[in-house]
């Protein structure tokens, strides 16, 4: 984030702009009123329900590289959760912390792509995006690129997770093979008709998201004057109130020991996973860097940062946020955490929407968060594998569904054809073709098509203008 003007400073510390107080005194108390504020709790139960809406993307992504590549869970929780933690209180907000899902598909898809080969794309694209932050050129980027390409960007990825959501909520899945394995049963503990009640439980406790016209409608049913009202208004107060995402991920929880109790507990080993430092060859490196950053390379610049900066200017208009800044933050969590063996991450729209929609506010939210992922992993380590894979991953759809409808609708604001055309151009594109790359390059063009259009008509304005009104 941007640092503080000196009389925003001076204001937080109730002194008047021409004080000049002691400079060992003001840093640190300025450092701990920030660290504070940014990690208050603006709602107790709605940041604890918030730090849930990530999860649906987190957990089957960790899931099917600890079964399929032997990921240490254990570390990746300890180092991600200090991620969350760190961010939270940079940032102020419930900046996600998620894994980079191009290196993920990669891994999971190829046998010959083992945890090095992940380690190593990991790295290196943190170390391109560190070099691109530091120099301030990610910044150049962000301005550069059109808002409507932004939105469509992010209208894909909010369909992409939408349409995987409902494949985990009426489809089997083998997260190993990363595919659909048949159609899901309608009853049982992990069935077609629970993961409905979830999406209704959802859909009448936190209704669209939108607080200000919950707020309206509200008021307006306060104002009614029926018989009965206090009573009815209270019920509704209450009802609305409830951590609807963490209750449906505390049923999963449940419903993961009851799927198999003795296989869980059996499996239960006290203390963290060994940390030591990974040994990449060279030929990792290699393959790393062409199989892995390559690809997603683009997507963590375009979603991880641009996005991201974008989504939360949107979400939080009263705080400052910089490209240079979330490319700076993707880097060095990277450039520490691979080295031991935790998954690549990056920061994700999706993620901060769902954990938005689910009425995470502050850095508290992932904080929080982080602190259970830590805890978690310092006491149980990887043997927490046996209940991610007992989790009904039917609700982890439905909460992995309302995270992408909040990112798609971020792009509202779309108000003009042009600009809509670039949108549904980018939307499409990335969604049926090789992924967000090529989406944001066939925007750009047709943005700058219709700019040459409207360039075109401007210069020709001066020469008709003349024809029609020189004298005959």
């Amino acid at each position: 984030m941007e640092p503080h003007s000196p009389q925003r400073l001076s204001q937080n510390l109730h002194l008047q702009p021409h004080e000049n107080p002691p400079q060992n005194q003001t840093l640190p108390r300025n450092f701990l009123a920030t660290l504070k504020q940014n990690l208050i709790f603006r709602s107790i139960w709605g940041e604890l329900n918030g730090a849930m809406g990530d999860l649906g993307t987190f957990i089957p992504i960790v899931l099917a590289l600890t079964l399929s590549r032997n990921l240490d869970l254990g570390t990746t929780l300890i180092f991600t959760g200090l991620y969350n933690i760190v961010t939270g209180a940079i940032y102020g907000v419930p900046m996600p912390v998620q894994p980079m899902k191009s290196i993920s598909a990669v891994a999971i898809a190829n046998p010959d792509f083992g945890i090095p080969e992940v380690m190593a794309a990991g790295i290196c694209t943190a170390g391109i995006l560190f070099v691109l932050g530091v120099t301030q050129l990610m910044q150049l980027v962000y301005l550069l690129i059109p808002l409507s390409v932004v939105r469509g960007i992010q209208l894909s990825q909010g369909l992409a997770f939408a349409m995987a959501a409902i494949k985990y909520i009426t489809k089997q899945q083998d997260f190993v093979k990363s595919k659909s394995v048949g159609d899901r049963p309608w009853l049982g503990l992990d069935g077609l008709l629970l993961a409905i009640i979830c999406a209704c439980f959802i859909v009448l406790v936190n209704g669209s998201g939108d607080d200000s016209h919950q707020q309206q409608n509200d008021n307006d049913l306060c104002n009614l004057g029926v018989e009965n009202n206090n009573r009815n208004w209270g019920f509704r107060k209450m009802l609305y109130s409830l951590p609807s995402a963490f209750l449906i991920f505390l049923l999963g929880v449940i419903l993961s020991f009851a799927r198999g109790p003795e296989e869980i507990i059996n499996h239960f080993k006290f203390g963290p996973s060994p940390i030591h430092v990974l040994s990449i060859s060279k030929e990792s490196w290699k393959q790393g860097f062409i199989k892995g950053t390559i690809p997603q390379l683009p997507l963590s610049i375009l979603n991880s940062v641009i996005a991201v900066c974008k989504l939360s200017s949107d979400l939080f208009p009263e705080k400052d946020f910089s490209a240079t800044s979330l490319s700076v933050t993707v880097g060095m969590m990277n450039l520490v955490g691979c080295w031991f063996g935790a998954i690549p991450t990056c920061h994700g729209a999706g993620g901060l929407a769902g954990q938005y929609k689910f009425g995470g506010r502050s850095g508290g939210c992932v904080a929080l968060l982080g602190a259970s992922k830590m805890i978690i992993g310092l006491i149980l380590g990887s043997s927490i594998i046996k209940i991610l894979d007992q989790f009904p991953v039917g609700v982890l759809g439905v909460l992995l569904l309302f995270a992408g409808l909040e990112l798609a609708m971020a792009c509202r604001d779309i108000s003009t054809k042009a600009e809509c055309f670039v949108m549904l151009l980018v939307t499409a594109v990335s969604l049926v073709g090789n992924g967000a790359s090529l989406g944001f390059l066939c925007g750009m063009i047709g943005h700058l098509l219709l700019k040459l259009r409207v360039l075109d008509r401007l210069q020709s304005f001066p020469r008709l203008w003349m024809e029609r009104n020189s004298p005959i």
